[in-house]
């Protein structure tokens, strides 16, 4: 079976992101599994991503005046970028996130 290519991003840094969820809800869930499989699909080894539960860590919520969940944030590379949301639509992703996608194959 051919593996079907897959477009890859364009960075010189590696994207830090932070998925702030509410606990095990289906929104939460569904934001999940999107930005791992935004992930896996479009920035391969180009990105840290850390999924915080704002229930279990209401202090890092705080402090980065998280008031919607889930909120998706990209730390670095600046500038900082706040999406919310399921995060169901790549190609919005890939717009709010600043990042360019080469298309291969």
């Amino acid at each position: 079976m051919k593996k079907k290519a897959q477009p890859d991003v364009i960075t010189d840094n590696k994207l830090v992101l932070q998925l702030y969820v509410s606990g095990m809800s289906p929104k939460s869930l569904e934001a999940i599994e999107n930005i791992k499989r935004f992930c896996d699909e479009h920035l391969k080894d180009a990105f840290d991503l850390e999924i915080i539960d704002i229930y279990k860590n209401p202090e890092l919520a705080s402090e980065q005046s998280i008031v919607f969940s889930p909120s998706l944030i990209k730390q670095l590379p600046l500038p900082k970028k706040v999406l919310i949301g399921t995060l169901k639509d790549s190609d919005k992703v890939i717009k709010a996130l600043g990042i360019t996608i080469r298309k291969t194959g």
